[in-house]
């Protein structure tokens, strides 16, 4: 069923109340989806995230309670996370072999800054794995949905699912360790240690929210280079914070 099928047969059947809250937030939606995209591999549809987003916004509307002391929006983001997340579930997101890649490049990009003393570039990364940099900057990019940190960074191999970073239930959640005091100042210092294109492009992202077409109009580079450029950033901020990643 199309989203714009869906929406039309849940004005059908709802009252006026959530019809309203359903159309006013639609939007979210797509702001939602397209700021997962950046962290999923391009195999995902984003129109598929959409479809099932606009179900999970369909449910808040349905049941959310203005006497719980929640903003709809509050409320609305997570269920449509949710049902974008059972969505993903169903579909390998990020290939092992994937994964093998970019954790093998975290290593050469930690050893190469101990050699340096310096970020190392592209070039230099590609030639210490003995890689072409067109396959290097390949598997870049198939590595988008690489992350910062992920529940598999501090549990046994096979115990977990990836995805739950994205869950509304913060409980035993790794991104808890973004309000302990000192890896929000490791973080921080590894951020502008960071090449200055991808530090801008972190600051684009993580701060202003813009997606990656956004992004790449800003550094004047296509939104694949983008993805690539991400991937990168990501393995020198995880190497430098493997004391608390593992």
């Amino acid at each position: 069923m199309s989203a714009h099928r869906a929406l039309s047969l849940y004005r059908n059947t709802q009252n006026s109340s959530e019809d309203d809250r359903v159309e006013k937030h639609a939007s979210l939606v797509r702001k939602i989806a397209y700021h997962m995209m950046s962290k999923l591999p391009a195999s995902v549809d984003v129109d598929d995230l959409i479809q099932v987003g606009l179900i999970g916004l369909m449910e808040a509307a349905r049941n959310f309670d203005p006497e719980a002391g929640v903003q709809f929006e509050t409320f609305a983001s997570q269920r449509i996370r949710g049902s974008m997340l059972d969505e993903l579930r169903n579909a390998d997101w990020l290939p092992r072999q994937a994964r093998r890649n970019m954790r093998e490049i975290e290593r050469t990009v930690v050893q190469l800054e101990q050699s340096l003393s310096r970020p190392p570039s592209e070039t230099e990364v590609a030639q210490k794995m003995n890689l072409p940099l067109t396959e290097y900057q390949e598997m870049l990019g198939d590595a988008r949905g690489h992350q910062l940190l992920h529940y598999e960074d501090f549990e046994q191999d096979g115990e977990n699912d990836q995805l739950d970073q994205y869950a509304a239930d913060s409980s035993a959640n790794p991104a808890e360790l973004f309000s302990d005091d000192r890896f929000r100042s490791q973080l921080i210092a590894g951020i502008e240690l960071l090449p200055e294109r991808e530090k801008l492009l972190m600051a684009l992202y993580y701060d202003e929210e813009l997606n990656l077409k956004e992004i790449g109009a800003v550094l004047g580079v296509s939104e694949s280079r983008v993805c690539q450029l991400h991937s990168q950033a990501i393995a020198r901020l995880r190497g430098k914070l493997k004391d608390w990643i593992g």
